[in-house]
C-alpha cells in the first residue's frame, strides 16, 4: 500500500523566554493511501503542531515531511504552496468560512481564487454540497447555518481540489455530541465510499479507536495504539 505522506524524525521546539520547549521529539509516522490516522494526546501535547507541520503550515525544527516520497524541505516556496493547494485539504475546529459568501461560494473559493471558471467551479461545488447533505442549503450564508452545517461546508471546501489527504484538527470540538457524531460519520463514509485519506486530531478516544491507525502523543513522542 503506497503512502500519501510520511513524517521522519520530526522535531519542533519553541522558545519561551529563557526556556526551550520541546513539543515534538522525533515523530515518525506513515499515512497510507485510503486510510484514516487518528492523533490523540493531552492538551499541549503537540497534536495541532504536528498537523500544521504535516500540512506545510509550519516547518519542523528538524526532520522532514514527505509527500509521495518527496521531501518538503527540498521544495521551493512556490512548490510548497502548490502542494498545499492541490494535495492537502484542511478542516479546522472553527470553520473559517467567509461570512459574506454563501455555502456554494465558500465551497468554490479554493479554485475561484486561482482563476478557475465560475461555471466549472459551481458544478463541482454543487456536487460536493450534495455529498455532504447540503443540497437545500447552498444559497445560505454561514450566519444562516448551524455549526454542523458550517462544518459540512468546510469539509466540502476541503475536498474541492481532490486532495491526496484531508487534515482535520478537532473537527467536532466546537459541536455538541450528536452533531459531532454526524460529522464523524460523514468523514468515515467519505473514506469508505470515496477513499478519502484522513488524518484526524481528536481528544475523543472512542473516535480514535475507530481509525485504521492511531497514535497517541505523550511528551513529544508518538506511541502507536492501533
Amino acid at each position: 500500500m503506497s503512502s500519501v505522506l510520511e513524517c521522519r524524525g520530526v522535531r519542533k521546539s519553541f522558545h519561551d523566554g529563557d526556556r526551550e520547549l520541546h513539543v515534538l521529539q522525533g515523530v515518525d509516522l506513515t499515512v497510507p493511501e485510503g486510510q484514516i490516522l487518528a492523533i490523540s494526546g493531552a492538551s499541549g501535547a503537540g497534536k495541532s503542531t504536528l498537523l500544521h507541520i504535516m500540512g506545510t503550515l509550519d516547518r519542523p525544527t528538524s526532520g522532514d515531511v514527505l509527500y509521495g516520497g518527496e521531501a518538503v524541505s527540498r521544495m521551493g516556496r512556490g512548490a510548497v504552496n502548490r502542494l498545499r493547494n492541490d494535495r492537502i485539504g484542511f478542516v479546522f475546529q472553527f470553520y473559517h468560512l467567509l461570512p459574506e459568501f454563501t455555502a456554494l461560494e465558500n465551497t468554490m473559493m479554493p479554485s475561484l481564487v486561482r482563476g478557475m471558471g465560475r461555471a466549472q467551479c459551481r458544478a463541482r461545488a454543487e456536487e460536493l454540497l450534495g455529498i455532504v447533505g447540503l443540497s437545500e442549503r447552498m444559497t445560505h450564508k454561514p450566519g444562516q447555518l448551524s455549526g454542523g452545517e458550517q462544518q459540512r461546508v468546510a469539509i466540502a471546501r476541503a475536498l474541492f481540489n481532490g486532495p491526496a489527504v484531508v487534515l482535520a484538527d478537532e473537527p467536532t470540538g466546537n459541536l455538541d455530541e450528536q452533531t459531532g457524531q454526524g460529522i464523524v460519520e460523514l468523514l468515515w463514509n467519505l473514506n469508505e465510499s470515496a477513499g478519502v485519506t484522513l488524518v484526524m486530531v481528536t481528544h475523543d478516544l472512542g473516535i480514535a479507536a475507530r481509525a485504521h491507525r492511531w497514535i497517541h502523543l505523550h511528551e513529544g513522542v508518538a506511541h502507536a495504539r492501533a
